[in-house]
């Protein structure tokens, strides 16, 4: 098994695509030799990445009375006794978020909305936001967004206002969503990351771990999202239970299943930026920086939407021990030609 990870390995150090083949020992390799994955995984993060890494932040644009039913979610209204209540915030309460988290160092800042799709209401808010935060001139944070599902008109939109990336998760495998999500359908989520990529934003897509998948579910989600979607970053989330919620019950998946998959990842999308997300304090607890060395090159600073981060200080006290640079972009020249392997 060492070998076949190792020859998986030399793979995506040269930069070449494995394909679905290569990647079927990657479920038993994460059981059995989850420290050879993170050795493996490390040498691909250093090859491209060096000690760089790259920080967000998120802040809420509207939360809570969602109609879609995700089965983890506390802003859903499916959800039993949510204690969310819904709320905006508002263009002045995000400009300062954002120089807020430029100041901690972050390269950029998501500005995320419940709801299946943005109302005229919802885009006018965040092109105002966006607006007001640029006028300010006190930083040159990138702007994101995370709002549903998008029309081709609404990417233009958004684009033009000068938000430069657009977050829409996967979630998990096309096989696994509709035991999880049943109010639309993972076509529809990847209609929108076309469409973000159609008016010129950049995509980040990613998936949330926990969720009742399994090891070949996690496999297909990383080579759907590198094949089908191709982003520039790609956030891990790891779900943390949250009453009232369908899965409130659920058990919290290990920290060294997390560094697995962070591992895998990484195997397979070697010059992506891969960016831990929700969750990581609660399932990683004490090997949180471990995260890095399993071949993660970046991570959401602060709070969450309805959990709380921990404090921004201690993450960056975890880089410099770690010996990692933050940075605002990663080198043009980390991103190799992909070729394809038919054997290894």
């Amino acid at each position: 098994m060492r070998d076949k990870i190792a020859q998986l390995a030399q793979c995506a150090l040269a930069g070449e695509r494995i394909n679905r083949d290569q990647a079927s020992i990657l479920p038993e390799a994460a059981v059995r030799e989850p420290y050879e994955l993170m050795y493996w995984a490390h040498r691909v993060r250093l090859k491209f990445f060096s000690n760089a890494v790259r920080l967000c932040s998120i802040v809420p644009g509207k939360l809570g009375a969602c109609k879609e039913d995700c089965k983890w979610c506390a802003q859903s209204i499916h959800s039993q006794g949510s204690k969310i209540s819904p709320k905006r915030t508002s263009p002045a309460e995000i400009r300062s978020a954002a120089s807020a988290a430029a100041a901690n160092g972050s390269a950029s800042i998501g500005i995320v909305n419940s709801g299946r799709q943005p109302t005229t209401r919802d885009l006018n808010d965040v092109i105002e936001a966006v607006r007001q935060a640029r006028s300010d001139n006190a930083s040159e944070i990138e702007f994101c967004a995370s709002l549903g599902e998008l029309t081709n008109e609404q990417a233009a939109q958004l684009a033009k206002a000068g938000i430069t990336r657009y977050h829409h998760n996967l979630e998990t495998s096309r096989r696994h969503f509709p035991n999880v999500v049943t109010s639309h359908s993972y076509n529809q989520r990847i209609e929108t990351l076309a469409a973000a990529r159609a008016a010129g934003m950049s995509t980040c897509c990613g998936g949330l771990f926990g969720i009742g998948e399994n090891w070949e579910d996690r496999i297909d989600l990383a080579l759907t999202i590198r094949d089908e979607v191709d982003p520039d970053e790609t956030p891990l989330n790891f779900l943390q239970p949250i009453p009232g919620t369908p899965m409130e019950q659920t058990r919290p998946l290990e920290p060294m299943e997390i560094l697995a998959i962070i591992a895998i990842f990484r195997l397979i999308m070697p010059t992506v930026n891969i960016k831990i997300a929700g969750g990581r304090q609660y399932n990683l607890r004490d090997l949180q920086s471990w995260a890095f060395y399993a071949g993660a090159t970046g991570c959401i600073v602060g709070n969450y939407l309805t959990t709380t981060g921990r404090e921004v200080n201690d993450d960056l006290q975890m880089f410099k021990d770690l010996g990692l640079t933050v940075v605002q972009k990663f080198p043009a020249n980390n991103k190799p030609q992909h070729s394809h392997m038919t054997s290894i």
